[in-house]
């Protein structure tokens, strides 16, 4: 930058603004030496000086010196508050966010979205960026107009800016320091937490002290909870409004791993404010009633909810022990969500809930399978004797119709009684169609969706009295499952894999399947690269081939899944002449022709074997066909939610059904592949496929197992002492405060004359105590695998580090397999291969050059 530049911003003559200098922030050091919060009437609710005012009020309090500074466009302002030496930007915004945290407590208006509005915007530079622009003040035309320049608490410009800008006092790092520690609570504040190992239970949220809330108060029900302001301070709003608040994992996802994190929230707030009412989403009333409660507040609600009018219904079926035990744990309340697995029969129990309740209700799904599999369950399980008002046709005919409704695009049977609505269709140009307030129950299937925008908006709209969610998956992978029960309410009843399997008559048995496919794309792949390479594998087919067609042969109904259309039509080319029937099922097919594969389906004898091809994607939610006992994962896919939705299309009762199997195909070889094998293994142990794990050789009797972090040690162990001749153990890195439980064993090997080599990808942990205590250790950055080999017979494969720190979320399988544990070996020294002929080869370039 030069003289030039500075003048010509100061001077501001170009009228297209190219004189503008701005600056970024965060320098390469990732450190910076301002903080800049930037407030404009677009993210204020109630007007930008209000809470520029109120962030600067707290600085004041805290003796932090701060500047303001009216916007180049006149509707918003920046405080600027500078440092007199960099600082990290990490403590820079982390002060910015107890500042505001601290400004929430007296400014109900103060909205959650300032905290996407520091500059610098993230903790360090974006990789191949660098992070976000500000305009720098005092920019010559619009100062000419009064903005880009300091101003006063009233907003009135100083008269002398350059004698202003003379006697800024900057923040020392000591001083920051001290803040920091003196304002230990959460820098952003309590908010909402939902666990993902126990996501029924209620967040908690710090306590207030009694003297700041009413005595009493009157809390309104209708399609939202509202909480009268009057009655509150600011600091009891800020407790309230952080229920329905919660922080967005995409903006960590992507800060952690150093990409932009422009226009992502750093919170995402479910919550409103009128000018009288804090408005929550409905599945905050406990929360909040419970926090009244605590500090002796007489809680009065005004229940403004729609009752909905009475229906003639009952019964037609029974419910079994674990759904009339769901029934009974619902009775009490008005909103709730059922958690349960596939085959817990969550539609036949949601059918009883009506017959209980007898009030008019909407069923919300999101295809029109589902809608479809709704409308044969109520023909089935519920008697409805009500009067319906039939049309008469231009011939002056009855139509014959259904007491049940529906609506989805190009029909619209609503009868105000039982209704079906796909969620899309109960929008209109964005706005959500009136009649979704006319009932006295909602019932949300599939209610993991309630996250989307779409579905969102329509439940905030709903007025119904009773609100019941249900779902086989209450995690999402997005971390978005608080708004599921902000809208549903919080989880009433769980039935897990273990309680289904315990009165299941069959065993679950997983097959990993490792192949031989070698990439011949570079290391920097992308997934849908890889897919495609994977799909046009002619051996790699041929692989899942056989293994298919010997199900067939011992009389299985297999399920066949890709992620690709056009990988459905290979196999199901390849499988034809091995079966009956091969059923594709993929999402591009007609409305006709998906109504045509699944009547045949249906209409297909159980003496013919057949095979269904489809995409994960159609037959995920929503697809019943009990027959199936096979599952083949031919494409590799990481999060649990996916492995649970696909394995519960194999766990509904049939007659002769024994056992399930999946067969899960593993490309090893491939860094991504190997990831996310290892990453779902935890959906298979919650799926109750942890403790059958089987090889598909007859003559293997060892039971495998997938084990977790806190259980895998004892077994571990006893497979290590038992070794004779040779223990590998490949780890991303060797860290440890303590010396594992396992160094004692690995001694006692060492002793015995057996050999102990441990395979590093990352350097600077603890290897020279490994080398010290008689461990070979390999150094290897191409290395990927995370395992552990025993005499090349046993495998412990997974992301258990067995020299580091563990999540409770990590898992490892053991596997009993010479074969595999040869394979694995064999990629083992074959990247240690590659690495060191690298290196000759570069010695060799540097002799040549030298």
């Amino acid at each position: 930058m030069t003289y030039n530049d500075v003048f010509n911003h100061l001077a501001g003559k170009d009228v297209w603004g190219r004189d503008v200098i701005g600056l970024y922030p965060i320098r390469k050091d990732n450190t910076c030496c301002f903080l800049c919060t930037d407030f404009d009437d677009k993210s204020c609710e109630h007007g930008y000086k209000n809470d520029v005012l109120s962030f600067v009020n707290v600085c004041k309090t805290w003796n932090v010196p701060c500047y303001i500074e009216r916007s180049r466009s006149g509707n918003g302002a920046h405080v600027w508050i500078f440092f007199d030496m960099p600082i990290t930007a990490f403590k820079a915004r982390k002060l910015g966010n107890a500042i505001l945290t601290e400004a929430m407590n007296s400014d109900v208006h103060l909205s959650f979205k300032s905290y996407d509005r520091f500059f610098p915007n993230q903790d360090t530079l974006p990789e191949g960026g660098l992070g976000n622009l500000v305009a720098l003040p005092l920019q010559g035309m619009v100062r000419r107009k009064g903005n880009s320049v300091f101003v006063d608490e009233d907003f009135n410009a100083y008269a002398d800016q350059w004698e202003l800008l003379s006697r800024i006092r900057k923040l020392s790092e000591v001083e920051l320091d001290m803040l920091l520690r003196q304002h230990i609570e959460p820098t952003l504040g309590e908010l909402s937490k939902t666990s993902e190992e126990k996501p029924w239970e209620t967040p908690k949220m710090d306590m207030m002290p009694t003297d700041c809330y009413p005595k009493e108060i009157v809390l309104t029900r209708a399609n939202m909870l509202y909480i009268p302001l009057i009655s509150l301070s600011a600091k009891c709003v800020n407790v309230f409004k952080r229920m329905a608040a919660f922080r967005n994992p995409e903006f960590y996802e992507k800060q952690g791993m150093r990409l932009s994190t422009y226009n992502i929230p750093r919170i995402i707030s479910c919550s409103e404010i009128t000018d009288d009412y804090l408005v929550l989403p409905r599945g905050c009333e406990d929360a909040v009633r419970d926090i009244l409660t605590q500090h002796n507040v007489k809680v009065m609600i005004s229940d403004k909810t729609n009752h909905g009018r009475s229906i003639k219904v009952t019964f037609r079926g029974g419910l079994r022990e674990e759904q009339q035990k769901a029934m009974e744990a619902f009775a009490g309340h008005n909103v709730g969500t059922l958690s349960a697995a596939t085959a817990f029969g969550k539609t036949v129990f949601a059918i009883g809930v009506i017959a209980k309740r007898k009030v008019n209700t909407l069923i919300l799904v999101h295809n029109k399978a589902l809608l479809a599999q709704w409308k044969e369950r109520l023909e089935s399980f519920l008697n409805i004797d009500e009067t319906i008002e039939v049309p008469e046709t231009k011939r002056g005919r009855k139509k014959k119709t259904s007491a049940i409704g529906c609506l989805y695009a190009g029909k619209n049977s609503l009868h105000g009684i039982i209704d079906i609505a796909l969620i899309q269709s109960c929008l209109s140009e964005g706005e959500v169609k009136p009649f979704v307030k006319n009932y006295g129950m909602v019932i949300v299937d599939e209610c993991h969706h309630v996250s989307s925008v779409s579905f969102e908006l329509v439940l905030r709209q709903v007025t119904a009295t009773f609100v019941y969610g249900l779902t086989a998956t209450p995690i999402r992978k997005d971390g978005h499952q608080p708004i599921i029960f902000m809208q549903c309410g919080k989880i009433r009843f769980t039935s897990d894999a273990k309680s289904q399997m315990e009165k299941q008559g069959f065993k679950r048995l997983l097959i990993p399947r490792f192949t031989s496919f070698r990439s011949i794309i570079s290391d920097r792949k992308t997934y849908v690269q890889i897919t495609q390479e994977l799909s046009e594998d002619k051996v790699r087919n041929e692989f899942v081939m056989e293994d298919v067609k010997a199900a067939i042969q011992k009389g299985r109904t297999p399920l066949v899944l890709t992620t690709r259309t056009a990988h459905v039509k290979v196999l199901a080319q390849m499988l034809m002449p091995f079966t009956d029937h091969v059923i594709q099922l993929i999402g591009a097919d007609s409305a006709k022709e998906k109504r045509l594969a699944l009547q045949n389906l249906q209409s297909i004898p159980t003496s013919e074997s057949l095979v269904i091809v489809a995409t994960g994607k159609y037959v995920g939610e929503g697809f019943d066909y009990p027959r199936l006992d096979t599952l083949f994962l031919t494409m590799p896919i990481a999060w649990k939610g996916n492995v649970e939705q696909y394995a519960g299309r194999l766990h509904r009762e049939y007659e002769g059904k024994s056992e399930v199997c999946i067969y899960d195909y593993v490309d090893i070889r491939v860094p991504l592949c190997d990831s996310m094998y290892r990453k779902r293994l935890k959906g298979y142990a919650r799926a109750g496929y942890g403790k059958n794990v089987t090889s598909p050789a007859p003559d293997k009797k060892s039971q495998e197992l997938i084990y977790e972090q806190n259980n895998y040690e004892a077994a571990f162990r006893n497979d290590l002492a038992k070794a004779k001749h040779s223990v590998v153990i490949a780890v991303p890195k060797v860290k440890f405060k303590y010396k594992p439980s396992i160094m004692s064993v690995l001694a006692n090997l060492l002793h015995d004359g057996v050999s102990v080599v441990v395979h590093v990808k990352e350097e600077g942990g603890n290897e020279l105590e490994l080398s010290n205590a008689g461990m070979d250790v390999v150094c290897n950055k191409e290395q990927t695998l995370q395992c552990a080999i025993i005499d090349k017979s046993i495998v412990w494969y997974g992301n258990i580090n067995f020299f580091g720190y563990n999540s409770e979320t990590n898992n490892v399988m053991r596997i009993a397999d010479h074969k595999i544990a040869n394979e694995m070996m064999e990629i083992l020294y074959s990247a240690t291969e590659n690495k060191a002929n690298k290196t000759r080869y570069m010695k060799k370039v540097i002799l040549y050059l030298l």
